[in-house]
């Protein structure tokens, strides 16, 4: 939120939102008391220092100005940051050295370098000697949970639970930016008794350009205290009048307007860490703590790498989801194509057609314009309304999809029809004339819920005529008329698959004699966008095989051998379903070619029990991968390399109509203990079938050698050949001894075993986990939430569990004692009905533990 002064703002210049993007936030000339800073030349003379560096160095600032920096620091120190400086390889590069005594008498500090113009910036604060963590150690297992999750939602969702996890503040939010600037709560994690500002929109001037700009620079901001009024930079200004740019400062102090707008709140202090998507700014971990904070600075180093690799994941997720969208529109292709008759035209087949696009995109309407013919089928303008609105979609872009959720404001004449009609999306399905499928959306007066009033009035006040943070934050609904539904960015993507669909149609059915050189342009078209398509997708596939394959090579030919191999067996697997029209092929002859391929004459040693099964050719990658890094690491290291060796590969019908492919190896060496080194190749065999078929996999290292069994759903199993096995039934496993119906917490110190707990609770059944590091935050747990179960660690440092057991007891909730001590332990001999779990615990050990 920008100040406006009297010194930026005349009598009569206009107050409004953009002075908030006018602020310089950057050169605000303080830093944070927690922190201090020096800034030197190129040639090591201090030009800049913050007030409090007595308090650090024990030198004022004022003395240390124009003078050698080695008059300030000890040369140990001084030549570490030398060391450093050559690291500075960009203008928003920061170097991190923890634990460094600067001045020589003992004490240690945590120091950041980076670049401010031609200036160094060295900024330090006191190390933190109380814990000896390496939180970047934790980062690693929240990553693992974290990839966990089937969602992008899901995802948001778990990774603020971590974060919050990891720092300890009170409310974690993850905070999505729209394309206005707008921002919106879309996951929370919070502690018990506060309220959710989960669903809560944000305008654009909360978070204004220059500070998206910065957040797009420097990824962790933090302010420790709101009440802290910091330490001044002197002098203010260089000799040629420019303010010392703060832009990439760890330490850097707060605009007074911000720090408000935090009060108001009733945060005392705040930790926001940027979430970048392909280098653009995506959102923010926004954190807020009601007491003020302070993180040692390897704590933030952690936590900012963990955004770091969040974003990665986050990408990942949402192109998956992208991939799982243009599945779906390839089967609307093919139940379009195989629908539609040779000689069949679009107005023919209108009804069909419209039917299919319901099942990807909804609508409330939709109207044909081909060769001048007007159909419609739900709530749509007139056919003589419709003619105006034909002569403004000719303005629009050829080949492109057009879509707006509010007619009315790019083609005021809608407003008559903008109660059946408000949002619009029109594809078009030819080039000259322009013939068009629109399909459109009535009006729904939406309500769009904001933290708070975001039309901020202008006022008075201490700092002059400025904007004035909002007060309050409670839900504020805006009710928006005149619009549909959105077009969501899965449903466009969709419409232009579709479009290529009628193009490919249209070219199907054309007069070939009247419209040849139409016809062959726009098959042209199509052609080039599907060849990208599928070349894009062959790339793709080859560059991850090429990049993951490097962990498994030891040599420049091994890696070759490696690659190509697998390229290979794609390449084979390839052949056969193209050689079958992509029609479902022989999983027998399958294995027999990359047999055959790769063993030779040694095919003999691999044998296929039961019938042949046919397998869809989606499954067909998946399995030709498995099978040649099964027979690679065989002929390694396994039965293969034995000349008595022999491989016997299985196939079982299941009940269910799926494939049980079994794999087992006999007369190789023996196997003394599963392999320690695990790369691309074990990735493959474990992942690829549960991954990209929804099915299972499970890989052994027995004595007698690797056995692996893998369930590949009907889905993807066209038949069995031969005589009709029978179905082979599932033998019933022995089911678990009990499973959790509700809330539950597990109180323990250490974060790695605190995070494995809720993952094995969460699996048993419990709707929601509450973790806690000690007996305050599980006394407030236990007061705020309704609780069905509790996993207490004995010991939680400075304090025991008693207390939380106690409370436990007393209102009848079950729980279960975690030690790493063995049974003799005093609390649990105080509980002799209470469950004792020894650690390392696994999850049939809680599971034995939960109440019947």
């Amino acid at each position: 939120m920008a100040q406006i002064g009297p010194d930026t703002l005349g009598s009569d210049t206009a107050v409004d939102l953009t002075n908030c993007d006018r602020e310089p936030i950057h050169v605000i000339g303080r830093v944070q008391s927690f922190g201090a800073l020096i800034s030197m030349s190129s040639d090591w003379i201090i030009n800049h220092a913050s007030v409090n560096m007595d308090r650090f160095l024990g030198k004022p600032a004022q003395d240390l100005i124009g003078r050698r920096v080695a008059d300030a620091l000890a040369e140990p120190a001084l030549s570490i940051i030398r060391s450093r400086l050559p690291m500075l390889t960009s203008p928003d590069a920061v170097e991190r050295v923890f634990g460094l005594d600067l001045t020589g008498d003992g004490r240690l500090f945590d120091l950041s370098i980076h670049l401010s113009g031609r200036s160094i910036i060295l900024e330090f604060e006191a190390h933190d000697t109380s814990r000896d963590t390496n939180y970047v150690n934790y980062v690693r297992p929240m990553v693992e949970r974290i990839s966990r999750a089937t969602s992008s939602r899901q995802l948001c969702e778990d990774a603020a639970r971590q974060m919050r996890s990891l720092i300890g503040f009170d409310r974690i939010m993850v905070y999505r930016f729209g394309d206005d600037g707008t921002g919106e709560v879309i996951a929370e994690a919070l502690k018990p008794g506060m309220e959710s500002f989960k669903g809560l929109r944000y305008p654009a001037s909360d978070i204004p350009k220059q500070a998206r700009a910065l957040y797009a620079r420097n990824l962790l901001r933090i302010i420790a205290d709101v009440s802290d009024q910091g330490a001044e930079i002197i002098p203010h200004t260089s000799p040629e009048g420019t303010p010392l740019d703060l832009s990439m400062s760890g330490v850097r102090a707060v605009s007074p307007i911000h720090l408000e707008y935090l009060e108001n709140m009733g945060v005392r202090a705040s930790l926001s860490i940027s979430i970048l998507k392909r280098g653009k700014l995506w959102g923010l971990f926004a954190c807020h703590h009601e007491s003020p904070k302070i993180l040692s600075y390897e704590l933030r180093t952690a936590a900012e790498l963990f955004g770091q690799l969040f974003s990665f994941v986050l990408d990942q997720k949402e192109t998956d989801e992208g991939r799982e969208e243009s599945d779906r529109a390839q089967v609307l292709h093919d139940q379009l194509m195989a629908q539609l008759a040779e000689d069949a035209s679009i107005s023919e087949n209108f009804e069909a057609i419209i039917d299919a696009i319901a099942t990807v995109i909804p609508y409330d309407g939709a109207i044909g314009w081909v060769d001048g013919e007007y159909q419609s089928i739900g709530q749509t303008p007139s056919r003589d309304e419709f003619l105006g609105l034909v002569n403004f979609l000719n303005t629009t872009a050829a080949s492109r999809i057009y879509h707006t959720e509010s007619l009315k404001k790019v083609y005021p004449a809608a407003e008559g029809y903008a109660g059946r009609a408000a949002g619009m999306l029109a594809l078009p399905v030819s080039r000259a004339p322009r013939d068009y499928i629109v399909l459109f959306r009535r009006e729904i007066a939406k309500s769009v819920t904001w933290a708070g009033n975001p039309d901020k009035p202008v006022t008075v006040g201490q700092h002059g005529a400025r904007l004035t943070p909002r007060k309050s934050f409670e839900a504020w609904q805006q009710i928006v008329r005149d619009t549909s539904s959105p077009w969501q960015p899965a449903e466009i993507r969709a419409a232009e698959a579709l479009r290529l669909t009628l193009l490919e149609v249209i070219l199907r059915m054309s007069d070939a004699a009247l419209r040849e050189r139409t016809k062959a342009q726009e098959h042209q078209e199509l052609l080039i966008a599907e060849l990208n398509h599928r070349v894009r997708n062959i790339l793709g596939l080859i560059g991850g095989l090429v990049e993951q394959s490097g962990s498994d090579a030891r040599s420049i030919a091994e890696f070759t051998q490696v690659v190509g191999g697998r390229i290979h067996a794609l390449s084979r697997a390839h052949d056969l379903i193209t050689r079958q029209q992509w029609a479902p092929a022989s999983a027998r002859e399958l294995i027999q070619i990359e047999s055959e391929a790769y063993l030779g004459s040694n095919a003999e040693k691999v044998r296929i029990d039961g019938h042949d099964v046919r397998l869809q050719p989606k499954a067909f990658t998946s399995v030709s991968l498995v099978v040649h890094e099964l027979l690679t690491n065989s002929a390694k290291y396994g039965a293969l390399s034995e000349p008595s060796g022999e491989v016997r590969i299985g196939f079982v019908p299941m009940a269910d109509g799926g494939l049980e492919l079994t794999w087992l190896e006999t007369g190789g060496p023996p196997i003394q203990a599963p392999p320690s080194r695990r790369g691309f190749g074990s990735t493959i065999i474990e992942r690829s079938i549960p991954y990209e078929l929804n099915g299972r996999a499970d890989l052994r290292f027995e004595v007698t050698g690797v056995s692996a069994r893998f369930e590949i759903p009907s889905a993807h199993v066209e038949a069995f050949e031969g005589a009709q096995a029978e179905a082979i039934a599932p033998v019933p496993g022995k089911s678990k001894k009990s499973h959790l119906n509700g809330q539950a917490m597990v109180v323990e110190d250490n974060l790695i075993i605190a995070l494995d707990a809720e993952d094995m609770i969460r699996s048993l059944g419990a709707s929601e986990v509450f973790v806690a590091s000690n007996v305050s935050e599980a006394v407030a747990f236990i007061e705020a939430e309704t609780l069905h179960f509790a996993l207490l660690d004995v010991n939680l440092g400075s304090e025991t569990s008693e207390p939380i057991a106690e409370r436990l007891h007393a209102r009848g909730i079950p729980f279960a004692f975690a030690t790493g001590y063995g049974d003799s332990i005093d609390l649990a001999k105080r509980y002799p009905d209470v469950p004792v779990v020894k650690k390392p615990f696994d999850i049939a050990s809680i599971a034995a533990a939960l109440p019947d």
